[in-house]
């Protein structure tokens, strides 16, 4: 009887360690990845004030970086810095340019697992956000607002280094951007958009994250910055999951749940591989089936 005690012990604490390993798994994979957002020319972080109340309010880290707009190469390169400093997985989202960067920056980051275009430019290696906003619209369908005469749409600040920083017009802004906006809200848009450099729009795109990377992708079909037709290219040739809104080509101000809706489909597919994974890794615990030698 002395030697029945240890042994059942040891069988109950072999079952209870079994036990928190599969429950500490299952915590491990139910934690939320970390969602970073990347803003795009003529804008600022607070552009996804909407998209990131909602985001927190559902539970999850939200990281908003502050995109330099000063070339294509250097911007991604901070964004891919940015990254390193997050421990764990990584929803990584992108707006506009910002789909340039993100499609640099996760490049080779195994803790990025799924990439979120919104109205964004998604490159592959050897394109330019010249070269892809250069390609004719179909019969029609109107070209980018953008386009045109520079000197109609641009304000130039002449900058030290012989490069130009490009302010979009005032008086463009709101009907070119926000064509789903408040009058008023396109106008304090206008007042705060931040300059991109003009030498980014020749800037190469490298090897592309998208090849690698599940993606995700927003066509807003009131876009007149980057028109329907040549985001559903871009959505279509990365192999995205593509869904659709009747918005601007700021939908994540317009839209927010939009935006948000698409991150969680994200999220979920990123949980159910996780489960996946834990179902073919953790091995069932076997129950103890014989009965212990009484001596």
């Amino acid at each position: 009887m002395k030697r029945v005690i240890p042994l059942l012990i040891i069988a109950l604490l072999a079952i209870s360690v079994s036990a928190v390993f599969a429950s500490s798994r299952n915590h491990e994979n139910s934690a939320k990845p970390s969602v970073v957002l990347v803003h795009g020319a003529w804008a600022d972080g607070s552009s996804w004030n909407r998209v990131i109340s909602r985001m927190q309010d559902e539970g999850f880290m939200v990281f908003v970086v502050a995109n330099p707009l000063r070339g294509l190469a250097s911007d991604s390169a901070y964004l891919a810095s940015f990254l390193k400093t997050i421990p764990g997985q990584i929803i990584l989202v992108g707006h506009s340019y910002g789909g340039a960067l993100i499609t640099n920056a996760a490049t080779g980051n195994a803790n990025v697992k799924a990439l979120v275009f919104i109205d964004a430019f998604a490159p592959d290696e050897g394109e330019s956000l010249a070269s892809l906003s250069s390609v004719p619209p179909p019969p029609g369908q109107p070209a980018s607002c953008l386009s045109g005469d520079p000197t109609q749409v641009f304000n130039f600040v002449p900058l030290p280094n012989q490069d130009v920083d490009l302010y979009v017009k005032p008086s463009l802004f709101p009907s070119c951007f926000a064509n789903d906006l408040p009058e008023q809200t396109g106008a304090i848009l206008a007042s705060t958009a931040r300059p991109l450099t003009f030498s980014t729009f020749a800037d190469k795109s490298g090897a592309p994250a998208w090849k690698t990377i599940p993606s995700w992708y927003l066509v807003g079909t009131l876009d007149k910055v980057i028109p329907p037709f040549a985001q559903l290219f871009m959505a279509q040739r990365i192999n995205a999951h593509i869904e659709q809104v009747r918005g601007s080509h700021l939908v994540m101000i317009s839209h927010p749940d939009a935006v948000v809706d698409l991150i969680g489909q994200a999220n979920q597919s990123i949980q159910e591989d996780l489960n996946t994974g834990s179902q073919e890794t953790l091995a069932p615990v076997t129950p103890l089936t014989t009965k212990p030698t009484v001596i």
